[in-house]
């Protein structure tokens, strides 16, 4: 833990006063801590002394920076960005939520609304719906669990759906890099999917008879994977314009692969929203969103966290650590890092550890499993939709 390892950049006379003061920071609030103090650590203590530098002043030259950068604990899911908003006595301004349980096996669904501006400031989402089914049953073999967050899936799609009437042309699209398995939820999805719309383009099939079938209730669902930028050289936002020009759907559900803050939401989270996608957006990888106004048609977003940043780790980490420390009455530098917010301390541990590790995202050692599972379940509910 606290100054343990060794780390020439800490210890070069040269080292710069705003990594001195963030490395001492945490170094000296899990050192102090641990009881492991060696000489790494004191010799950053001496130096501070040296410098004349105090606690206060090593935590607003982080806090600084971070206001500067103004950085974020990134995550995809609504649900998560409204938890680390500090909400007055009438909750969040511009933001509506409610919880509730769905059936038997206890789905817990999360309904956030951005309302307005201020709702979009404060979160930091576009105004719209988010619907959040969180479940651990759907990271195992759970076949009774599955099919009922099935159901609620369908049910929920429906309710997004209802603003647009009953479209009976839609086209699914799995986003992601089927050769990367945390990425390749949206192919795989897609590929469980039931496709109907060629039925309608037999040669043998008038077009009074295609009327006849849509009259019927008969959905017409096509299907398309993209693939990524560097597979293909085209924007994923190019191809789906091109699509939708031609095959004139009138509906979108996209489903990706989402960026977490909390590892106890991998593989058992599903976010549905009426607002759109951007492609790669998880892992800072920004492409032309996916949304009714760059489209031309409504759009629904489905899905599922894969990966968590590892700074996000390290922060539940130093989190989890502040409030046992907390609990045991510990105090000193204890209290300046629980003084932080959710943002400032994870600011703190990621400028700490991306020097040395990069911006690395983590992934469940059973993702493959996780994904097979979780793909079957949303097009499950996607099929049940349209039936």
């Amino acid at each position: 833990m606290g100054g343990v390892f060794y780390d020439e950049k800490i210890c070069d006379s040269d080292v710069s006063e705003k990594h001195f003061c963030k490395t001492f920071l945490f170094y000296t609030y899990l050192g102090e801590k641990t009881g492991r103090l060696d000489t790494n650590l004191g010799y950053l203590a001496e130096n501070t002394e040296k410098e004349g530098l105090e606690m206060k002043d090593v935590k607003d030259e982080v806090l600084e920076q971070a206001a500067e950068e103004e950085m974020q604990v990134h995550t995809d899911l609504a649900l998560e960005a409204r938890e680390s908003c500090s909400e007055g006595q009438e909750g969040i301004a511009g933001v509506h939520i409610d919880e509730s349980v769905h059936g038997p096996s206890g789905v817990k669904v999360t309904w956030v609304e951005v309302l307005d501006k201020q709702g979009e400031e404060a979160i930091g989402k576009p105004c719209g719906s988010y619907i959040t089914l969180e479940a651990e049953q759907m990271a195992v073999h759970d076949e009774g669990c599955h099919r009922e967050i099935s159901r609620a899936l369908a049910e929920y799609i429906k309710k997004l759906l209802g603003g647009v009437g009953s479209p009976r042309s839609v086209l699914v699209v799995g986003l992601g890099n089927q050769e990367v398995t945390s990425d390749s939820l949206g192919p795989q999805v897609l590929g469980n999917l039931r496709i109907t719309r060629h039925l309608s383009l037999e040669a043998n099939t008038s077009e009074e008879k295609k009327q006849e079938k849509r009259d019927g209730g008969l959905y017409f669902i096509s299907g398309m994977v993209p693939g990524v930028m560097a597979q293909t050289g085209m924007e994923t936002a190019e191809m789906i314009r091109g699509i939708v020009a031609e095959t004139k759907p009138e509906a979108l559900i996209v489903v990706d692969a989402l960026a977490a803050r909390s590892v106890s939401r991998l593989g058992t989270t599903i976010q549905l929203s009426n607002t759109g996608i951007s492609p790669g957006s998880g892992v800072g990888n920004h492409r032309h969103s996916l949304t009714e106004e760059s489209l031309g048609v409504p759009v629904i977003a489905i899905g599922v966290p894969t990966v968590v940043a590892a700074a996000a780790i390290v922060y539940d980490t130093v989190d989890a650590l502040a409030e046992l420390l907390e609990a045991a009455g510990s105090g000193n530098v204890a209290e300046a890092v629980d003084g932080m917010s959710l943002p400032e301390r994870y600011q703190m541990v990621r400028e700490l550890i991306e020097p040395r590790l990069g911006p690395m995202y983590v992934t469940p050692g059973n993702i493959d499993e996780r994904i097979k599972l979780l793909s079957f379940i949303i097009s499950e509910g996607i099929n049940q939709v349209f039936v």
